[in-house]
């Protein structure tokens, strides 16, 4: 069910399970997603980080509201909730990338964190954050 090639950064075994069917991860796939994975944290600590700033400087600048016209307060406390999103959004983002990071190296990438069935090599190369499979992912969001 899964794969046991040797990771080409430092030389440990790297296992990765795989949905039945699917091929094992050869040496070159896991080097490209450890590699996303890198570069996806990397970018959503700089989004998370770049937001977090946006999002201080609005809300300095607009805390004295005394005097201002209503429409120009609502203005801003509307910017200021578009901003607040964004922050979480990219926190969201950043954490999931982390985690998936962690998971990789400490060899439980590819497992549902829900079922514990392999989430599927074709799931992980298009979307290298997922912690849980397919259907999984599905019935969460249906909770939701």
């Amino acid at each position: 069910m899964g794969s046991t090639p040797k990771d080409q950064v430092d030389n440990t075994p790297v296992t990765i399970p795989v949905a039945e069917g699917e091929d094992p991860w050869t040496v070159e796939e896991l080097s490209e997603i450890r590699e996303q994975l890198h570069e996806d944290v990397s970018a959503f600590e700089q989004k998370y980080m770049a937001a977090q700033a946006e999002l201080t400087e609005l809300l300095t600048e607009g805390s004295d509201m005394a005097g201002r016209d209503p429409a120009d307060v609502g203005s801003t406390n509307f910017e200021r909730d578009q901003e607040m999103s964004l922050v979480a959004n990219a926190r969201e983002m950043f954490e999931q990338g982390e985690l998936a990071l962690r998971l990789f190296d400490e060899g439980s990438y590819g497992v549902c964190e829900s079922c514990g069935k392999a989430i599927g090599k074709a799931r992980l190369q298009a979307f290298p954050r997922a912690t849980m499979c397919v259907s999984c992912k599905q019935r969460r969001e249906r909770r939701s």
